[in-house]
């Protein structure tokens, strides 16, 4: 008997693409198909909820909230089958060592995360996920200002354009984001 040939899927795109809602169809689906499944998300996001992925609109599913790449190796269980980690840009570069260790035991990896960050810089370890991913499913967002197809990310501060310089990392929805598309995308303090 061979063993189990496992996959990375890597689900990307903007803020409002439906990243998340991705990650719980393919959660869900794999509960259809009887398999064990386990699904991590970063503690920095509690935007939603702590323990659960939440999408924007709502839906919903259960998650174990985590610090690092470590704890998910710690608590990823023999039987699981499919192991889903939302916000994967919040995690560090062990993930990708990580996420190959598991596909090759067999097991099925998918991982959601912004591929940029509100800079349109690539956004910590996902640019290397998809470099090793069996599959890349790139998503694409409304953009919120004219409505064409939006792939930025856009952060908002007072009403302005974020400033090149502000941190990377802010916890938020469309209280501090919109997604935007190329025309529309504009940040203050461009370095070229």
């Amino acid at each position: 008997m061979t063993k189990q040939m496992g996959k990375i899927t890597v689900v990307c795109g903007s803020m409002f693409a439906g990243k998340s809602e991705e990650l719980i169809r393919l959660a869900r689906r794999a509960l259809y198909a009887r398999k064990v499944v386990q699904v991590f998300k970063p503690t920095i996001d509690i935007r939603y909820d702590e323990a659960m992925v939440v999408t924007h609109m709502g839906v919903s599913h259960e998650a174990a909230p985590v610090k690092s790449v470590r704890e998910i190796r710690e608590q990823v269980e023999k039987e699981t089958q499919v192991v889903l980690v939302e916000e994967a840009q919040f995690f560090d570069d062990s993930i990708v060592d990580f996420a190959v260790e598991m596909a090759d035991a067999g097991r099925e990896v998918i991982l959601a995360g912004l591929d940029q960050d509100f800079r349109r810089q690539p956004f910590g370890p996902m640019p290397k996920l998809m470099a090793v991913a069996d599959e890349v499913i790139k998503l694409r967002a409304i953009c919120m200002k004219c409505g064409a197809p939006a792939s930025h990310t856009y952060r908002v501060i007072n009403g302005k354009p974020a400033h090149w310089d502000d941190p990377i990392i802010l916890i938020g929805a469309t209280e501090s984001y919109e997604a935007r598309c190329r025309r529309c995308y504009k940040v203050r303090g461009v370095r070229r």
